[in-house]
């Protein structure tokens, strides 16, 4: 028996999607599954740096990197999901002859981690705006909370939460994305090393559909497992999390998803 190292997110879609892959529920034949839970930014340099065999990375990281592969299932984009860019509370908005907002040069803007497509988003539509600082993503909005910073980037279950500690919204970055680009915002995937022999990826690929699969119809059992390694605790929160980013997409990435893919990793790869 192989073992097959895979780094996941601890947020709810994945922990949703993997949930019968992690209780063993479901496996993929020939191989002891070993999963470990990280920061997006941490499995982004951990992959990067050949850690894990398959890995949840963003599809920012994958920019000019051609060899790695990313898996038919797994994958978190759609319409609508993208990271907002908040701001603390009393900070003024500023906006440009475009009508998008702009944020001052000597602004203190917190990321997620320089690999993150929510930070490629901001590199793109505000290059040279704002002193960007990295910072795993659950420390931005307390830092913004305690102002601390200006502004944040804020992904995952902040989308939900971000109004409850007084920030405002300044521009979802994703809808931005959307109305240039005209497809869906592609935020992270499942990545394969080239190592991994093509058979064995695409047996994993089908092992995390029907993961995916069985969560949709054991719903009450993966909610026991997204609430062991959620940032927040509210099942609401958890629910709204898994429909927004668990979709179709999810299942089965498809032409557009690919498409899609492909546009965000040829940006990623024009940027410094």
């Amino acid at each position: 028996m192989r073992r097959l190292w895979i780094g996941i997110s601890p947020c709810p879609n994945d922990t949703f999607a993997f949930h019968a892959l992690l209780e063993r529920r479901i496996e993929v034949p020939g191989f002891e599954l070993a999963f470990e839970l990280c920061d997006i930014e941490e499995l982004n340099r951990r992959f990067l740096a050949g850690e894990f065999d398959a890995c949840k990375v963003s599809c920012a990281a994958l920019g000019g990197r051609p060899q790695l592969r990313v898996l038919a299932t797994g994958a978190a984009l759609g319409f609508g999901v993208g990271p907002l860019l908040v701001a603390a509370p009393g900070v003024a908005l500023e906006r440009g002859s475009d009508g998008w907002p702009l944020v001052p040069t000597n602004a203190r803007v917190l990321c997620p981690g320089s690999h993150t497509s929510a930070s490629l988003l901001y590199r793109h539509f505000h290059a040279g705006e704002g002193r960007v600082e990295q910072v795993v993503f659950s420390q931005i909005l307390p830092r913004l909370a305690a102002r601390e910073a200006d502004y944040g980037v804020c992904i995952h279950e902040g989308r939900f939460t971000y109004a409850g500690l007084g920030l405002a919204q300044v521009e979802d970055l994703g809808a931005r994305w959307e109305e240039r680009e005209g497809v869906p915002l592609p935020l992270g995937g499942i990545a394969v090393q080239p190592r991994l022999a093509e058979s064995d990826a695409r047996a994993l690929e089908r092992a995390i559909g029907l993961s995916i699969d069985y969560a949709h119809t054991h719903r009450d059992e993966a909610l026991v497992t997204m609430r062991r390694h959620a940032q927040e605790s509210s099942d609401e929160v958890l629910w709204k999390h898994v429909e927004l980013y668990v979709n179709r997409w999810t299942r089965e990435l498809g032409p557009d998803g690919a498409r899609a893919l492909a546009r965000l990793r040829e940006l990623a790869a024009q940027l410094p």
